[in-house]
């Protein structure tokens, strides 16, 4: 216990995260300053970098908001980049900003009809092989227009719920009783042998939703938000960026969806557990009573969501506003159609977003000390020296490798912003820059699947109340998603060498794509303002 006005200090700061951890974080702002002005502005500039790496690599011990944000202001305070220049960032990606604030709060009023949907697949379905692909290929499809958190919110919402139901059985009370399910203590004897199983079902069906909103996030402009930082580097709508990742994205899936299907037949690195039938029949009998219970106005709000989501995707497939504006329509047309008038219902569904929005300008904060120092400046070079495809395929790697220990939108933001200078300078030319565009997408979201700081949906899936419930840790979601890394990043690999660029040039030749000559003047016009 504190006995001291320090000692209250010292527990306040950074709350309940470790000794070590606060420690390092106060040496990181303590070196900071003394590498900036006795050493070098560079070297301090690449050590910032690898402290906010660490910070996001850490995000279980401390969210990144509160320890890379003091390293990020205090780089603003000593001078490594100016309060004008990290608003100027935050302007340039101010569609990217609205897209979190807007579209994942307008895809909280659509969950109980995607609750709906994913209870009915997992029921509906007695193929463990079967309903792992289409869990993989629905959270996929899903992720390609609505945000990957939210797909992964909804998993997690069916498992926890189907978990609950069937734990509560199995301790031998009714569905009306109080129950805690995160002890054992009070399960029947005969039911722990299913209840393990049902724990490994659960298990795969999440890492295999988790995976699927990986596949569909890079596909589309709107499945992740460093898709909108390219997109709008690029100067590319909606459905041109889903043909120009195409050559990559496209073989990818299906490599993910096959490599799915393989390990639940070969039932290798956790994968294989299946559904007993006594605790189907438990969810079952719970999913009639839920649907006995459902009133006409549940009903018509279901209805309301399913013509909102065909709205939504007709919306960004014709790109008739930016994407966060269309957020907001989500959001006036659900709750003006579904009976949600009241302040407080409006505000729970902002909660999920504005954290990682918050995160998301300290990204950009970081980007202003890359930018105003030329940090990556030499990276650049190396990488440009190369020629064709095996410049393209370094950047692919070099955004993989650095997504699987920091986080890709920060990644991917960093380096469009690169390429985008090289272009701009004429270092590179447009076709290129289009190239390399596609590679820093791909690269920031396939091969970060390797581990949980890669991918939001993992972290968010790791750091929820469903994990320790079904048992998995940080080393089991690692194994779990090894196969999935290694298949998908080879095959990205090999259509980013072999396939991008004749697939492109055939898009041209058809018209699909444009070779967008005026739009190297739109990209200089943007980075003068």
């Amino acid at each position: 216990m504190t006995n001291s006005v320090k000692g209250a200090f010292w527990d306040n700061f950074l709350g309940n995260s470790p000794e070590w951890y606060k420690i390092t974080i106060v040496a990181f702002l303590v070196i900071n300053p003394i590498l900036f002005f006795n050493v070098d502005p560079f070297v301090a500039g690449w050590v910032l970098i690898i402290e906010f790496i660490f910070t996001l690599a850490m995000a279980l011990k401390c969210y990144p908001l509160q320890s890379g944000g003091l390293i990020a202001i205090e780089a603003v305070f000593i001078g490594m980049t100016s309060a004008n220049e990290v608003w100027h960032e935050i302007v340039a990606n101010l569609q990217v900003v609205m897209l979190l604030v807007f579209m994942v709060a307008g895809i909280y009023f659509m969950k109980d009809l995607l609750l709906f949907l994913f209870t009915k697949l997992v029921l509906g379905i007695r193929s463990k092989i079967s309903i792992s692909v289409m869990f993989c290929a629905v959270s996929a499809f899903l992720s390609a227009f609505l945000d990957a958190l939210t797909v992964a919110a909804v998993v997690m919402s069916v498992a926890i719920g189907f978990y609950g139901i069937y734990h509560r059985a199995a301790s031998g009370k009714k569905y009306h009783h109080s129950h805690d399910h995160a002890t054992d203590n009070e399960v029947m004897d005969h039911h722990r042998e299913n209840l393990t199983e049902f724990r490994g079902f659960l298990r795969n069906l999440m890492m295999h939703a988790a995976v699927g909103t990986a596949l569909g996030g890079v596909c589309t402009l709107v499945g992740e938000p460093q898709n909108v930082v390219i997109g709008l580097n690029a100067n590319w709508d909606f459905i041109e960026f889903f043909w120009r990742m195409s050559p990559v994205t496209i073989p990818v899936l299906l490599a993910g969806l096959m490599t799915c299907a393989l390990l639940e037949k070969l039932k290798m690195f956790d994968y294989g557990y299946a559904l007993p039938d006594d605790v189907r029949e438990v969810l079952e009998l719970a999913s009639a009573a839920d649907d006995e219970k459902r009133t006409y106005r549940d009903k018509a709000a279901l209805v309301v969501q399913g013509l909102v989501g065909l709205w939504l995707i007709f919306a960004l497939a014709n790109h008739l506003a930016a994407v966060g504006i269309i957020g907001l329509s989500v959001i006036i047309f659900i709750t003006a159609f579904a009976g949600i008038v009241e302040e407080h219902r409006l505000g729970k569904a902002f909660e999920e977003a504005l954290p990682f929005t918050a995160l998301l300008v300290v990204f950009f904060a970081v980007v202003a000390v890359i930018s105003t120092q030329g940090l990556f400046t030499p990276v650049i070079d190396y990488v440009l020296e190369h020629d064709g495809n095996t410049q393209i395929a370094l950047f692919y790697m070099a955004n993989g490798i650095l997504s699987m220990v920091s986080d890709n939108v920060f990644v991917g933001t960093v380096y469009i912003t690169e390429v985008k200078d090289a272009l701009i300078n004429g270092i590179i030319d447009r076709d290129q820059f289009d190239l390399l565009a596609v590679a820093i997408n791909t690269g920031t979201n396939i091969p970060s699947v390797a581990t949980p700081n890669g991918q939001a949906a993992f972290l968010f899936i790791l750091t929820s109340a469903i994990a320790p419930l079904i048992r998995l840790s940080y080393g089991k979601m690692v194994l779990m998603a090894f196969p999935y890394m290694i298949v998908m990043t080879i095959v990205g690999l090999f259509s980013i060498i072999y396939l991008l660029e004749p697939v492109t040039e055939t898009m041209y030749e058809n018209g699909r794509i444009n070779h967008h000559i005026e739009s190297t003047e739109h990209i200089e016009t943007g980075n003068k303002h």
